[in-house]
This record gives structure tokens, sequence and C-alpha cells, in this order.
């Protein structure tokens, strides 16, 4: 095989290959196989391939001109998962993406518009439209900036990210239960989808502090078994069905945080501690704070404006939530940053 384009970037705290629909199969089986022997999976090391040993690096974007017209790209996000024979297509990635509309310029899918382009992406896991901001002096892509986020080190161009809709991106709606709380398997959570499937509960509800650190809480073999065993029934509860082969719903434990974010978070994604914070995931935490009655409204310490501050083990990560004036939420941002790491030809084994 001569390879494959492949155009390999960190989006957010996340890394991925970035490629044109137009250059895999169309076949899922077929193409499931390929992305698997290009990651190295099932490995949990990936090493004869360029997976990253980790779920927040053996990621995949698909892009492609979009079938929608409110829209300029189509992007198509799939998890390979290191250590199994799986690809799943059953979330998206915020994160993943940020890099989306720097990859669509750098393959001819947009053009620049001036210093600054506006992209418009349709997710088309979810069905959502989000907007990308790049910086494009000159008509090129910069990568570099003065814009930082935790958990990636360095200062970067900003990707202001805006979301409209997001709620119920996969349960249909933002509270798939109605309640604000359930109670499963004895712990008060909050099944809650704001463009991402999350499953919130009190880290002291499960025998923690939720300052843990990410190393402390994977090796914890009851802790990680507990919420297994909450994420399972919670999937019935949210209409996702049998989660056990689907890396949704995320679990977050909450707890309040000494430094005075809006909350402090360890989210499992699902079986592995998530090293910083999903874009959407964020989000979706954030939303749970503002609803009074939730475990996450318990602990929080909600902003007087709109930004909120979402601690996680790397930092912490600002969101943007803009409510009505009956507190729900109606608009929902991120900031993030996007770095071309390579563009070349990948060859699978």
């Amino acid at each position: 095989m001569d390879g494959l384009p492949c155009l390999w970037m960190r989006g957010g705290t996340s890394k991925g290959a970035y490629f044109l629909a137009s250059d895999l199969p169309t076949d899922r089986a077929a193409l499931d196989d390929l992305l698997l022997r290009v990651m190295g999976s099932p490995d949990a090391n990936q090493i004869d391939g360029i997976g990253g040993a980790d779920p927040l690096t053996s990621k995949v974007a698909i892009l492609s001109p979009s079938t929608r017209d409110d829209a300029d790209v189509d992007y198509w996000f799939l998890q390979v998962f290191p250590d199994r024979p799986l690809v799943s297509d059953a979330q998206g990635c915020g994160n993943i993406l940020a890099g989306v509309g720097p990859a669509a310029i750098e393959r001819g899918l947009v053009g620049a518009t001036g210093d600054e382009t506006n992209i418009r992406i349709h997710m088309v896991n979810t069905g959502e439209v989000a907007t990308a901001t790049i910086q494009t002096p000159g008509g090129r892509v910069r990568y570099g900036g003065d814009a930082s986020i935790d958990g990636v080190p360095g200062r970067h161009a900003p990707i202001p990210l805006m979301f409209d809709d997001v709620a119920g991106s996969m349960c249909g709606t933002l509270l798939p239960t109605g309640h604000e709380a359930d109670e499963i398997e004895g712990v008060s959570c909050t099944l809650i989808d704001n463009g991402m499937p999350c499953v919130v509960m009190r880290a002291d509800a499960l025998g923690i502090t939720g300052r843990e650190g990410r190393e402390e809480l994977e090796a914890n073999a009851d802790l990680k078994d507990r919420v297994e065993a909450i994420r399972l029934k919670a999937g019935h509860l949210m209409a996702l069905g049998d989660v056990s082969d689907k890396s949704v719903p995320k679990m977050f434990l909450v707890s309040r945080d000494p430094g005075g974010a809006a909350l402090m978070t360890r989210s499992f994604i699902p079986h592995r501690v998530h090293a910083t914070i999903g874009v959407f995931a964020a989000i979706t935490a954030a939303t749970a704070a503002t609803l009074p009655g939730s475990p996450a409204h318990e602990v929080a310490q909600l902003p007087e404006g709109t930004t909120f501050r979402i601690a996680h083990p790397g930092g912490a990560a600002d969101v943007l939530i803009e409510r009505d004036e009956a507190g729900r939420v109606i608009r929902t941002g991120t900031l993030r940053t996007a770095r071309k790491l390579f563009d070349g030809r990948v060859f699978p084994r």
C-alpha cells in the first residue's frame, strides 16, 4: 500500500488523524479495519501504529464538503480504542473539533476569507453546527499566538468555538429522564446531554474528595467498578441502550473547588480518567451546575457573569454559558487552540 494522505494535529487537549472522506473506504467495516491498523489497535501501547496509547491521542476526524446549506464542512469523529478492536462514532469530540477549521483550510475544502475566517462545521455525529473562527492572515492558517489552554504547553492562536442548540445531541433532550436528579445504585445523579451525554455525581457520594490525581483514581478498582455499574444503568435511562461497548455516557465526579472555579471535576471517559476535560463534557457539566436540585448545583460556585471556569486534573477550562431570564441555558461556547504536527502519508500495518 502506498499510504494514505494524513494530517496529524493537536486539537485542544487531544491529538488525532485528520483525513478526507474521499481518501477512505466507504464501507464501514473496511473503514474500521483500516483505522485500527493505522492507529495500531488493539494494543494498549499502540506500538505498531500512530496512536499514542491513550484515548485522548487515538482519535480520527473525517472531513468532506458539507451536505448542508448552513455549513461549510462535514466533520465525522471516530474514537479508536487503543486496547480493543473497536471504532466508535457514538459521540462527538469538541477538542478534535478545534482542528477541523484549520484542517479544512489546509486541505482546500474551505478558502480563507481575510485575517479571520469563520467556518461553519456540521458535526455529523450529533447533527449540530458549530462556528469556528480561524486566524488566517495572508490567506494561510496561523497556529502561533497568545492564547493558552490548561493541559497544553505554550501559547497558540485562539480558536473560539460557538454552539447553538446542542441540548439533547444524542439523547434527544437535555434531561432524558425529565429530572434534575435520579438515584442509581444509591447515588444521586444528573443524567444530562448538552452536547455530550454525561452522568454527573458528587465525588463524596462515592467516597472520594474529587481532588485525587488521575493515577490514584485509575488504581481504585472498587471506585471504577461502582462508576461502571452506574454507567450501565444510566445508559438505558438516557435512551442510549446497552452502553457496555460505547464511549458514552461520560462519568463526572464533581466537588467544590478550593480555588474558586465553578466546579472541580474528575471524569471517566468512560474507563480511563481524562487528563483534562472534553469540550462538550465541560459544557454539559457546567450546564448541570445551573440546575437547582442537581448534585453539581449543590457544590457549585456559580459565577456572576457568563464564564464558568471548570477545574480538571490539568488545570481549568473556561466555558461560556448564556442563559435566558428563566435561567435556561440557550447558548454555549469555549476557547480552544490547535496545531498542525505533521502532514504526509500514513502506512497501515
